[in-house]
Order: C-alpha cells, then structure tokens, then sequence
C-alpha cells in the first residue's frame, strides 16, 4: 500500500505521516529542486525525514510497484498530473487534511514565530490556487478527507486508529462494495422527484439487471411534471395509490425477471426496499437483499422478507472522511 497525503498549509500532514510510520510504513520523498514552505506538525517536534528519496515520482512509483506488499506513504504530491499518475496504480490511497484557517496558523507559527495571519492567509491561498499545481484540486479528489481539529497528537492518533486507513477494501472495493457503488450509480440516472434510488440484481458475482426509479417507459419523466404525486409536497408514504413511478426494485425485477434470477440472486438497493417492493422481492425468488440507507417502513418490509425467507441485511462501507 503506498498512502499519498495531500493538505492545506499546517493541517497536519506530516504528523498523519509519522503515525503511518509508527504502523511499520516507510516515508517516501522525491527530490524538488525549488525551495517550499517548511510543514509543521500537530506540536512542534522533532523534523520528520524521509527514509528513502527518488530522483523522479516515476522511480519512487516503479520502486512502490516492486515491493507493493509493503507499506509506504508519501507527502509531497505536487500536482494534479502527479496525483494522476499515483491514482493508476491499485496500491494508492489519497488522503487529504485540512483544518481550520487560525488553527492552521497556530500551528505553522510554532516554526515561523513571526508570521502574522495575513501573511500565513496569502502563504496558504498561494500553495492552493496555484495555476501550476492546483493544489486545491489535489485536496478535492482524496479517497478519505480528514479535518484535523486536534490539538495534541494523542487525540489525532487516537481517531486516526478509527479511521483504519489500512482496511484493504479502500483499495479493492469488496464483492459488496462493489455491487452497492453499481446501485449508487444507477441512482443516478433516477428522475423521481422524491428520491433517487439505485438497484441492482447479481447472482454468482455477476450483475443481472439494474434499475432505477422513476416513470414508465414512454411516460413524462417525473422530473418533468410526469407524476403528480411525486411533484407535490406529500410526506414519504403519502398517497402511494395516486403515484405513477415504478421504485428501482420493481424496474430490476422486470428487467430480469424470475428465470434469470434463478434460486441463489442478491438485490443490492442504496436504500431499504418499500413494502410493496418487499412482497414482489419474495415473490420474484430473491435469497438476499442487502442495503445502504434505511427507509420510513423498513420494519414492515423486515418482517415480509423474513417470513417470505429472504436474508435481509445493512451495508456500511469504511468511512471516507473524519473530523478529528
């Protein structure tokens, strides 16, 4: 695993590092030929040095590449277009820090005591927004955002350990993280006024059929004024009868139907199945339903799937962000 720290000026990334080095990871450089503003730690202590330097990020990436069962990590992406390069690669995990503005100042004050604020402001807007690196783009992009309030070092240690920055699914999504990013994508393409929800039907790890919500095909997209229910303020559960969009259940459910989901077929939904979905989940011979987001009658549709013997179960996927 090769874990690359990006961050704003004095919002800890160096102490993130060492932590990751107390884990058994090996800090990585490359050599810059300008000169950068000095990072600074949580509280001030002792530099923290590289333990191997490249020439080039290509020779730092080759080396990561054959020994990618070891760990390492990496402060000083430049660019948008370095940060690409890291990204392809399937042992790379980016995670941004920041904190707030005052604190960060604090903190950078603790090696330059005689930086005022405007001048540690203009230091950090320059390091974000500068055309050639875009910084604040890097930072955007992190699989796992952290904000780092702490003051002392055992707390930020503390919560980083929660973090688990070094669960392997953040690298390789699991069979159910997967097939639940499928239905979050699906979701996407919903055009329900009331809530976008994804689907999706696999059986022996490959996909059958997805489905979104949202009118029948040839129909007026909700979105557009096609359902009249779905365009009121109605609370969730009200006037059911009078809607007119098919749930992304129901359009997975016909897009494969009961011969192609066989006797073993998992539904993956971003949110809990309705009741009404519920039933024909039964009825379509589904064995799991695993999903993200609860919904207002999840205890009602708990009880059809059980008694109709269909494994019900939550997906929580590792955190991708933290205050700490």
């Amino acid at each position: 695993m090769l874990i690359g720290i990006s961050g704003t000026l004095g919002s800890g990334k160096t102490e993130i590092a060492r932590y990751l080095t107390y884990q058994g990871f090996t800090l990585l450089n490359v050599e810059r030929d300008e000169l950068k503003p000095e990072e600074c730690s949580v509280t001030k202590g002792d530099e923290l040095e590289p333990q191997l330097v490249f020439e080039t990020l290509d020779k730092l990436i080759d080396h990561v590449t054959n020994s990618w069962q070891c760990h390492y990590v990496f402060t000083d992406i430049e660019s948008a277009a370095e940060l690409a390069q890291l990204a392809k690669r399937p042992f790379f995990l980016h995670v941004s820090v920041d904190a707030p503005l005052k604190l960060r100042w604090q903190r950078y004050k603790a090696n330059h005591p005689h930086i005022n604020l405007t001048g540690f402001s203009d230091l950090s807007d320059d390091k974000l927004y500068n055309r050639n690196t875009l910084m604040t783009e890097v930072i955007s992009k992190a699989d796992v955002k952290v904000i780092n309030t702490s003051t002392n070092v055992e707390h930020l240690y503390r919560q980083l350990s929660e973090l688990n920055l070094l669960e392997q699914s953040r690298l390789r999504p699991t069979w159910d993280a997967y097939f639940m990013r499928l239905a979050d994508l699906a979701a996407l393409r919903s055009n329900c006024m009331k809530r976008r929800v994804g689907a999706v039907i696999a059986r022996d790890k490959r996909v059958i059929a997805t489905g979104y919500n949202g009118t029948p095909r040839h129909m007026t997209n909700c979105n557009e004024g096609g359902c009249p229910r779905c365009n009121t303020g109605n609370g969730s559960g009200a006037g059911l009868s009078t809607c007119l969009c098919l749930h992304a259940e129901e359009n997975a459910l016909l897009e494969s139907g009961r011969d192609r989901i066989g006797s073993n077929a998992t539904l993956y939904c971003n949110t809990c199945p309705c009741l009404t979905c519920s039933v024909k989940i039964v009825q379509s011979g589904i064995k799991e339903v695993v999903y993200s987001q609860s919904y207002s009658m999840d205890d009602l549709s708990s009880k059809v799937l059980n008694e109709g013997g269909v494994i019900l179960r939550q997906y929580s996927s590792p955190k991708d962000g933290m205050m700490i």
